[in-house]
């Protein structure tokens, strides 16, 4: 990992606090086209992030852990989901196992690692397809460390007032009906 090779994987910690470059973080939004065969152009401002986090060009695709989309990152942030997974059992340990099991495999077994190509598209699996609802349009939204993909008709419909202004701008600015 070029741009990490002083410090334990993308994020270094000090002290209590963890101090991440902020160049390292997937912030901003895009909506872009998938055609039938699930070709998808990933944004320039994911690819930058990915490209500064990790020499693989690819995508990590997985079920959101609550809404209705993919949750996405670089192939070297697995180790972060693992840590944090680990962090999440322990102060569960000695309760019932299933929701520590339910979540290693939405993380780690549930998830499809796609290359991109020199242009920056991607083939969206069908299973993430299917998990994300993903249909004609893909609305990308930065989080931090990760970035969601959502079908923007979805997010139209979410509990999270920003994120339904978001849908709406990104599918009026693209001539879009709401």
């Amino acid at each position: 990992m070029r741009a990490f090779a002083n410090r334990e994987g993308p994020f270094a910690y000090q002290g209590a606090t963890k101090q991440v470059d902020l160049e390292h973080l997937f912030n901003g939004s895009a909506l872009n086209a998938v055609d039938a065969k699930g070709r998808l152009s990933v944004p320039a401002f994911i690819r930058g992030v990915i490209e500064r986090r990790s020499d693989a060009k690819a995508v990590i695709l997985g079920a959101h852990e609550v809404d209705p989309c993919l949750t996405a990152y670089d192939r070297g942030y697995g180790r972060i989901l693992h840590a944090e997974n680990e962090r999440r059992r322990l102060l569960e340990e000695g309760e019932d196992a299933t929701a520590h099991y339910a979540r290693a495999r939405r993380t780690f077994g549930i998830t499809e690692d796609v290359p991109y190509d020199t242009s920056g598209r991607i083939i969206l699996p069908p299973m993430m397809r299917r998990k994300g609802q993903i249909e004609d349009l893909a609305l990308f939204v930065g989080v931090g460390g990760t970035f969601e993909i959502w079908n923007p008709y979805l997010a139209l419909k979410s509990g999270d007032e920003d994120l339904r202004d978001l849908a709406a701008y990104r599918l009026e600015e693209k001539g879009f009906s709401l």
